[in-house]
C-alpha cells in the first residue's frame, strides 16, 4: 500500500519539473497524457489481473506484480520521450493496480470474524503513509525527477523477498477459512455465515460470476460508490492546493491544507474500520459519505479563522479518504472468499475511471473559472450520489444466496 502512495503522488511531484524542463519533450499534452495513461494501467490491473489471486493464491500473484511494478518503475528512467515514459507507467500500472485488490483480499482471508473493517482500513493507511512520505522524498530528490522513480523502484524490489518469504502460501483462497471468516462471506456486522453452495465445488470464478444472482445489484452500488469515492481522492489530492488559492488562501496554507487532508485521512481509516466491526459496515459507510457531502459544501465557505479552517480540511480527510476504503471493507465482506480478489479488484478497477474523471472534472471548472466554490460542490455531490448508490445494496449477499 505504501508503494500505491508512492505511485498516487510520485507523478505530481514530477509533471511540473518535466514541464519547466521540457524534458522528453513534455508539454501540457504530454504531461496529462502520461497522468491519465498512468491510470488506465492501474485500472485494468485491478479489474483483470486481480482476480487471478483468486485462483493461483495471493501470494505468487502479489509477489510477481510488485516485482512487474518495480521493473517498470525503474525503466521509467531511461525513456527516451514522452511516448515510451507513458507506455512504462502503463506497465507499471498494470501491476500496482492488481495489488491493492490481491493485498485487501489477503488481510480478510486471514482477519479473525469481526474484524475484517480494521484488517481493511489499518492496511490502508499505507496507502496515505507512502504518499505523506513521498511528498517528503520530493522535496528532497526534485528536480532530479529521475531519483524519485530509481527510489520507488528498488524499494519494491527490495519488498519482493520478504513478500516470498514471510507470507504464507495458500494455493487459492477456498484453503484459507482459519476462524470461518473466509468460508461463505460475513454479514454487515462482519460475523462469519456458514457456507454455501457457491463456497463449495463447482463454483464460477472471475468477473463473470459477479453477472449471476444475487451479485448484480451489489455490483452496481459497488461500482457506483467506488467510482465516486475515488473521483472524491485524486480530485482533492490533485486540486485542493488551486481551489483553496482560489478562494484567497496563500499558497503556502493552501500546501499545508493538502498536508492535513492526508493525516485527517491516516486517523479516519483507523476511526472508521473500528466502528465499522461494531455497528456494521453499511451503517458506517453510508454515515461517512453523508458527513464528506456536509463538510465538503462547508470548505465552500470562506474562513477568516486559520484554526477553523484547519479542523475542517482535517475533518473532511477523516470522512472523504476512508468512504471509500469502507466500500473495500464491505465488499470483503459481501463476497465470499473465492471471490473476494474479483470483487475488490471489480471495486478498485471501476474507481480508477473516477480517479480519472475527477481531477479531469475539476480542472475544467478552474479553466472556466468557477473552481471555487462549484468545484467543492461537484465533490459534495458525489458523496451524495455514493450514499444513494449503496443504500439499495443490502446488508448481507451472503445470507440471501445460502437460503436460496
Amino acid at each position: 500500500m505504501v508503494l500505491d502512495g508512492f505511485d498516487l503522488v510520485v507523478l505530481g511531484a514530477v509533471i511540473p519539473v518535466l514541464l519547466k524542463s521540457k524534458d522528453l519533450g513534455f508539454d501540457p499534452v504530454g504531461a496529462t497524457f502520461a497522468a491519465t495513461i498512468s491510470l488506465v494501467g492501474v485500472g485494468i490491473g485491478a479489474l483483470f489481473i486481480a482476480p487471478l489471486s483468486d485462483r493461483f493464491g495471493r501470494r505468487k500473484l502479489l509477489v510477481a506484480c510488485v516485482a512487474w511494478f518495480s521493473i517498470f518503475t525503474l525503466a521509467v528512467v531511461i525513456a527516451p520521450n514522452v511516448a515510451v515514459f507513458g507506455a512504462f507507467r502503463l506497465l507499471a500500472g498494470l501491476g500496482l493496480g492488481a495489488c491493492l485488490p490481491a493485498a485487501l483480499a489477503y488481510m480478510n482471508d486471514y482477519a479473525p470474524a469481526g474484524s475484517s473493517a480494521r484488517a481493511t482500513t489499518r492496511t490502508m493507511t499505507g496507502y496515505h503513509v507512502g504518499a505523506v512520505v513521498t511528498s517528503l522524498l520530493a522535496i528532497a530528490l526534485v528536480p532530479n525527477w529521475r531519483a524519485m522513480f530509481i527510489v520507488g523502484g528498488l524499494a519494491g524490489l527490495a519488498l519482493v523477498p520478504f513478500l516470498w518469504l514471510m507470507l504464507p502460501d495458500p494455493v487459492s483462497a477456498r484453503q484459507i477459512i482459519p476462524a470461518g471468516a473466509a468460508s461463505g462471506g460475513a454479514s454487515d456486522d462482519g460475523a462469519s455465515q456458514p457456507p454455501s453452495s457457491a463456497s463449495s465445488g463447482g463454483h464460477k470464478l472471475g468477473l463473470r460470476a459477479l453477472l449471476r444472482p444475487p451479485y448484480p445489484l451489489v455490483a452496481v452500488g459497488i461500482a457506483v460508490a467506488s467510482f465516486m469515492g475515488l473521483l472524491l481522492v485524486y480530485g482533492l489530492n490533485t486540486w485542493l492546493p488551486t481551489l483553496m488559492a482560489g478562494a484567497g488562501y496563500s499558497m503556502g496554507s493552501s500546501l499545508t491544507l493538502l498536508f492535513v487532508l492526508n493525516v485527517g485521512a491516516v486517523a479516519g481509516l483507523v476511526v472508521a474500520g473500528w466502528l465499522a466491526d461494531r455497528h456494521g459496515a453499511k451503517r458506517v459507510v453510508l454515515l461517512w459519505f453523508g458527513v464528506s457531502a456536509v463538510f465538503l459544501a462547508f470548505l465552500s465557505v470562506r474562513m477568516q479563522n486559520e484554526l477553523l479552517l484547519d479542523a475542517a480540511v482535517f475533518a473532511t480527510g477523516v470522512f472523504v479518504f476512508s468512504s471509500q476504503v469502507l466500500v473495500y471493507a464491505w465488499v470483503s465482506q459481501l463476497f465470499p472468499a473465492h471471490l473476494r480478489a474479483t470483487a475488490l479488484g471489480f471495486s478498485a478497477g471501476v474507481g480508477r475511471v473516477g480517479a480519472i474523471l475527477g481531477p479531469a472534472v475539476t480542472g475544467a471548472l478552474v479553466a472556466a473559472g468557477v473552481a471555487y466554490p462549484w468545484g467543492f460542490y461537484v465533490f459534495a455531490l458525489a458523496a451524495v450520489i455514493a450514499v444513494a448508490a449503496l443504500a439499495f445494496v443490502p446488508r448481507a449477499v451472503a445470507r440471501e444466496r445460502s437460503g436460496r
